[in-house]
């Protein structure tokens, strides 16, 4: 049986070229608890650690816990981002507009 959590935060963890060490910084946890998460079957990571995991990793705690996704879904890796914006300053949110609108923004 596969540890699909396991290897989802594994393989998104070495996309954003994390080590197990940062990842755990990131997480507050230690870096041995990550590779448990990653290679023990099943794991047993708290709501508030897969949490954790998920927004240093950019998706979302229920694209981790599912089972039947492969790969985050457009829309996922926008709710982590418009998540993040949320959050942000007024200062940062307005920088970020005007990056888009020097990028070109929606041509038609």
């Amino acid at each position: 049986m596969s540890n699909t959590l396991g290897e989802k935060i594994r393989r998104l963890r070495k996309q954003k070229g994390y080590t197990l060490e940062k990842l755990g910084e990131l997480t507050e946890s230690s870096k041995s608890y990550i590779w448990e998460i990653e290679n023990k079957n099943p794991p047993r990571p708290s709501a508030d650690k897969i949490a954790k995991i998920a927004s240093a990793l950019g998706v979302t705690s229920d694209y981790l816990l599912d089972s039947r996704e492969s790969a985050p879904a457009p829309d996922v890796v926008d709710q982590a981002f418009f998540r993040k914006y949320r959050n942000m300053d007024p200062n940062t949110k307005e920088r970020i507009r005007q990056m888009v609108e020097v990028w070109g923004g929606d041509k038609k």
